[in-house]
């Protein structure tokens, strides 16, 4: 459910995230060192966890769909393995706003060309403008056209839409409905350049709250719906009839016929509603229209279905059901291209004991819906549902009818029948995408089969994650369905943490010596807020709240599991032996402090807040404040003690207006010495030991070198390497990270939307292997060269160097020439070199030796202007290698 979304994101991102401008160079950094391996980044699999306000089919090609998220970014659909692709990973910490999708378009004159308008928060929480991202090549790479006002990716009435559109006759013309007053847009040169249309008359007035002083609820919703009649308008002509809806109850609906020349209301338009769609069947000449009485995606009491007869100008009330029987608004409106006169809208804000759809095989005349009452509270479904590829969606719930789990859904607002196959059909709920292929069984009085068809989209808001070092590899804590044991890294679990389901888990830690002993703790509408395993995370049972608890904070495990300190929302720090069945407050601590405990000394405790570092060494029941100075004097800090070191802690944390970086004591917090080579860090982790070295290694998400990424130490941080790339960004990193302990080189990375993202080194082992052997290899060779992913401004490519000779290589170099002034800016698996636009990679010394008939891989990222030409050919020293 997504009702704590909003929480989730605003803690996430308040924290040192919204500061300005970027704090200057600390004295002498260090350069970042060029990864000597390439990271394959994956995500844990959970599959959905959001919600998923819009889907959106390219009219004129089969198969090709889209889907945009609330703030996890938007997909593309791949038919062939049925599985969304992730495509605003590039989207960098600094614009972490544009990974909020209000609304995406897909071009169907040209199927190559897809345009996303992004920007998360029209309030202060995103310091940001919007802007609209364009893409050719169907999301690969893109470019942006920064906007003079802000987007709402995760504002009230996100569900609405689609706001952005494509002239279906002339696509280089493009409309957007802006939030904020802000009015109607309009782009001539296929989204390069915007500006308002003036001679709009309405720039809306609804908001959800009047006297929300934050801005989030009080902003108007604006513009919401942007609708082309095809049939107006001529190839390369533009359309001439466009209607778009309007967040104004008594003026919901505007019309041009000029071409957007001039506009007017729609005379005779019901009023007391808000059009959350506006979908035309051209073919008939209908216009329909879903109403409810708020904007959504989670209110909504009453609601209206309509029709309008173009032609003609009549309206009619094709209401499902009476209006006095609605407790829901209608939202989800979809018509089936190939049978005109077949329409299905859904009761989006139902959510008890379901959600429904509603399906009309004759213009809204007459309709049927997917379940229905038999004898109350027995129901009679029209359809199955198989959730066993992900089987968390029945909550692990057993409720009484006539409530069903899996539920059918909630916050159904994005609807979509395929254009090209009357059978299939997806929608977007809070947590998944279901869909179905066989949907026509509804008319013929059989049952139609729904399923998850969400592999690929992984939409959750990450606050904590722990990688003990035995049982699961990965425990992680997250917004809106709590949290998951994953077993298998590649395999859905079964079920997300129970026993209590909290909406969200905010803080989860393992005992170190006693790794089955695991404590969460998280926010509940009623109910404990702290929760216990002794299995590893496998089966928990509830503890007991400390009077005036209201939210889970932040807690801590001894390392040996015999007491827990927990620092919750609406009260204290407090301490408890056993299992928090009676908690004591904890003296010389201030309220909200982050906790933590060393991971030696199952007596030792700490926490920070305000910038002091506290101390306990009698298991939480007393704390005393360190002598530390310089740590940030904001409450934006992650801190960890290291495994098998009593008193060996890292803290990073910050602000741009004051201190910010990565700090380092080894005397259990009485002293901190900061990083210089560290200009800002977020978070700090620890993995597995690199061959050969005797500490940890850390992992931060940090500015290191003026570059903003993901960073890897193996010698304790005198130095650093960048192990991600531009291409895999996404947009905020900063709630937590973890290395694997078994695992060296494995990181696990918490995203604010993208779900958790890890990342497995390939390249053998250390920091900077440097060069093997001077490269005389002789003989023939072969170059595949690819580009495997653009952006704007870069690009990223894989080399694959084989040996078509006889003899074995003993080091190799290979030389290359860029066409169009691409430079360098990163590579693995090769010790690269650029000068001018002349490239020589040269092997690392765990990949000289290239056998005859084998192969040897490199990469690389690269920026570039807008051509990237593939160089012409290739040389292994003096031989030419063959290209393909």
């Amino acid at each position: 459910m997504r009702r704590t979304r909003i929480l989730t994101a605003v803690l996430a991102l308040a924290a040192g995230l919204l500061s300005g401008a970027p704090t200057a160079l600390a004295a002498d950094p260090l350069p970042v060192r060029l990864a000597a391996d390439t990271y394959t980044w994956k995500n844990a699999r959970i599959d959905g966890g959001g919600f998923v306000p819009g889907i959106v089919f390219n009219r004129s090609e089969k198969n090709l769909a889209y889907a945009r998220t609330d703030i996890g970014g938007a997909y593309r659909w791949q038919e062939p393995s049925k599985t969304w692709t992730p495509l605003l990973d590039s989207v960098g910490w600094d614009d972490w706003g544009h990974t909020g999708v209000v609304s995406i378009a897909s071009d169907s004159v040209d199927p190559d060309r897809v345009y996303a308008a992004v920007g998360t928060y029209t309030n202060s929480w995103d310091p940001k403008n919007g802007a609209v991202m364009r893409s050719s090549d169907r999301g690969a790479s893109w470019r942006k056209a920064n906007l003079p006002f802000k987007l709402g990716g995760n504002m009230p009435g996100r569900g609405m839409g689609e706001r952005l559109a494509v002239d279906p006759n002339r696509n280089s013309v493009l409309y957007l409905g802006a939030p904020s007053g802000k009015g109607l847009w309009r782009s001539t040169d296929s989204g390069a350049t915007w500006s308002q249309v003036a001679n709009f008359p309405n720039v809306g007035n609804y908001v959800a709250d009047p006297s929300d002083t934050s801005g989030y609820s009080s902003d108007n919703q604006g513009i919401v719906w942007v609708t082309f009649d095809e049939s107006t308008g001529t190839a390369g002509n533009a359309t001439k009839t466009i209607y778009v809806g309007v967040a104004d109850k008594d003026n919901a609906v505007y019309r041009s016929t000029d071409a957007g020349v001039t506009w007017q209301r729609l005379a005779g338009q019901p009023t007391g509603y808000l059009a959350h769609k506006g979908v035309l069947d051209a073919r008939n000449g209908h216009l329909y229209l879903a109403y409810s009485d708020k904007g959504g995606p989670y209110d909504g009491g009453k609601g209206q279905l309509w029709r309008y007869a173009t032609g003609t100008g009549a309206w009619t009330d094709i209401s499902p059901v009476a209006e006095a029987d609605t407790f829901y608004g209608f939202s989800g409106l979809t018509v089936d291209r190939q049978k005109p006169g077949t329409v299905m809208a859904t009761a989006y804000s139902a959510w008890w004991p379901d959600t429904q759809i509603f399906r009309s095989t004759d213009s809204g005349a007459t309709w049927s819906k997917a379940w229905d009452y038999t004898s109350y509270p027995n129901r009679e479904n029209r359809y199955t549902m198989d959730v066993s590829s992900s089987p968390w969606l029945t909550w692990g719930a057993n409720p009484q009818p006539p409530e069903q789990t899996p539920k059918l859904g909630w916050m159904t607002e994005a609807l979509e029948i395929d254009p090209f196959d009357s059978n299939r059909m997806m929608y977007g709920t809070g947590a998944t995408i279901y869909g179905t292929e066989n949907l026509t069984n509804w008319d013929s009085g059989g049952k139609f089969a729904i399923k998850p068809m969400v592999q690929g989209l992984e939409e959750t808001a990450v606050n904590d994650l722990a990688s003990p070092p035995s049982g699961a590899p990965l425990l992680s804590a997250l917004g809106d369905i709590g949290g998951f044991r994953h077993t298998d890294l590649t395999k859905v679990p079964s079920m997300m943490f129970t026993r209590p389901n909290f909406t969200t888990t905010t803080s989860l830690d393992f005992a170190e010596s006693n790794p089955g002993t695991v404590v969460r703790v998280g926010n509940l509408d009623s109910g404990p807020h702290i929760a216990f395993s002794t299995d590893n995370g496998a089966n928990w049972f509830a503890g007991t709240d400390p009077s005036g608890v209201s939210g889970g904070g932040t807690v801590a495990s001894a390392a040996d599991g015999g007491r827990f300190v927990w620092s919750p929302e609406g009260a204290g720090v407090h301490h408890t032996t056993g299992f928090g069945t009676s908690w004591q407050a904890s003296a010389g601590i201030p309220a909200g402090a982050v906790v933590e405990s060393d991971r030696v000394d199952p007596k030792v405790f700490y926490g920070f807040k305000a910038g002091k570092f506290y101390v306990s060494t009698d298991g939480g029941a007393t704390f005393t404040a360190s002598s530390a100075t310089g740590l940030p004097s904001g409450d934006s800090v992650r801190f960890k003690a290291l495994p098998g070191v009593k008193g060996d802690v890292w803290l990073a944390g910050g602000a741009a207006d004051g201190a910010y970086g990565l700090w380092h004591s080894t005397d259990g917090g009485a002293s901190f010495t900061r990083l210089s080579n560290v200009e800002q860090a977020d978070t700090i982790g620890f993995g597995k030991a690199a061959p050969g070295a005797s500490y940890q290694a850390l992992y931060t998400s940090a500015k290191i070198g003026g570059v903003r990424g993901v960073f890897r130490s193996t010698d304790k941080g005198a130095n650093w390497t960048r192990i991600n790339d531009d291409a895999h960004q996404w947009g905020w990193t900063g709630a937590a990270i973890t290395g694997d302990p078994r695992v060296y080189g494995r990181v696990y990375v918490s995203t604010n939307g993208r779900g958790v993202v890890y990342g497995d080194s390939s390249g053998g082992g250390t920091t900077d292997p440097g060069p093997g052997p001077d490269p005389t290899p002789t003989g023939a060779c072969k170059v595949t060269y690819k580009v495997t992913s653009e952006w704007s401004g870069g690009f990223q490519a894989d080399v694959q160097l084989t040996n078509t000779g006889t003899g074995p290589w003993n080091g190799w170099s290979l030389n290359w020439t860029f066409p169009d002034g691409q430079k360098l800016t990163q590579a693995w698996n090769a010790a690269a070199a650029q000068s001018g636009s002349a490239v020589t990679a040269r092997n690392v010394a765990w990949n000289a030796n290239v056998t005859a008939g084998s192969s040897v891989s490199f990469g690389f990222t690269a920026n570039r202007s807008d051509t990237n030409s593939k160089p012409a050919s290739f040389k292994l020293g003096e031989q030419t290698c063959a290209v393909s």
